[in-house]
């Protein structure tokens, strides 16, 4: 039988997975059911694990499962980060060691070829991509004219940019920062890598 702490502490985690789809820390339950101590709180999760109401998942720092309900871990998706893009001028097209992003109840965001690249500039900040976020971005090889997208100038330098394919067979590499101008190639010179599908910001 739950004691009146233990089963107010059971109905917070359960309003809050229903709100906010995934586990509440041990110090949102605290400020949830109006205590200071984390410390009780672990006393009262404890005891829940025991009585069979939830379980404890090790090494996360959202640990908490309802018990018969499927409930997505804080790091259950991971989106693949395979290296740096520039929004500013071309960089040179260098892959990073290979890493994991994770990536919080997005799943639609990840599903099929996609992965993520960090930002380097502010070339485009008009579309609210900024220095340091993370593009989602997804392989294709077509150009998609007035889309943003991630090219390879001369097989040697990438950049994100919107890009548009001109009548006179030349390929614009468009900025949103109004302070910086678009850049021209032959489309001969301009290889499209992938198209960016989404951002993620985490600070």
């Amino acid at each position: 039988m739950l004691t009146k702490k233990q089963l107010m502490t059971l109905n917070f985690i359960k309003q809050y997975f229903a709100v906010n789809h995934l586990s509440p820390t041990a110090s949102e339950i605290a400020e949830g059911i109006g205590i200071t101590s984390t410390g009780v709180v672990y006393r009262y999760l404890k005891a829940l694990s025991d009585l069979g109401e939830i379980e404890l998942v090790p090494n996360k720092r959202r640990n908490i499962r309802l018990v018969g309900e499927e409930i997505p871990d804080e790091y259950e998706v991971q989106l693949p980060i395979l290296g740096s893009i520039a929004a500013g001028s071309p960089i040179e097209a260098v892959t990073t060691h290979r890493s994991n992003l994770p990536v919080l109840d997005f799943k639609t965001i990840v599903e099929g070829n996609r992965f993520a690249l960090k930002v380097k500039g502010d070339s485009m900040i008009g579309d609210a991509i900024w220095d340091g976020d993370y593009v989602i971005c997804e392989y294709c090889q077509d150009f998609r004219n007035g889309k943003i997208m991630v090219v390879i100038v001369d097989g040697e330098e990438v950049t994100l940019k919107r890009i548009q394919k001109n009548t006179d067979g030349s390929v614009s590499l468009i900025p949103s920062n109004p302070y910086m101008n678009a850049m021209f190639f032959y489309a001969s010179r301009v290889m499209v890598q992938c198209c960016y599908v989404g951002l993620l910001r985490l600070n």
